[in-house]
């Protein structure tokens, strides 16, 4: 019986985390697991099963609640504009007589100067492209 028991809770606890996360990934939350650690205390379920927030004006929906947070706390939203203030990164294609790069050299954990060479090839295939060569 005991087992059963924690059996329930455990699946009670996926689903909540589960449906949490999916209205968190609905509302276009970037930062889902650091969002979700962000709320999950303050939600429960009901003895007729919904999940509710606990808030200071009493229990609310999940999905108005997740809605407020998302709205006051923009900062697990994607950036809306790349870059910021004053970047203004322009990359010259390079002159000829560098080796190409593949996309078998891309790769994680790059140092700063092949990360470099790779910007400048795509720049220099880029405007290859555009000037229909």
């Amino acid at each position: 019986m005991e087992e059963n028991k924690r059996t329930r809770q455990v699946a009670a606890e996926a689903e909540r985390s589960s449906a949490v996360r999916a209205e968190l990934q609905r509302l276009g939350v970037a930062k889902i697991d650091l969002a979700f650690k962000a709320v999950q205390d303050g939600i429960t379920r009901t003895e007729d099963g919904r999940l509710v927030a606990r808030s200071d004006s009493g229990e609310i929906p999940v999905k108005d609640y997740l809605t407020s947070f998302v709205s006051e706390n923009p900062e697990f939203l994607p950036a809306r504009i790349a870059g910021g203030t004053g970047m203004t990164v322009t990359l010259k294609a390079p002159s000829g007589g560098r080796e190409t790069v593949s996309i078998e050299q891309i790769r994680p954990g790059m140092s700063a100067e092949e990360m470099q060479r790779v910007r400048e090839e795509i720049v220099r295939v880029a405007s290859q492209t555009l000037r229909g060569m």
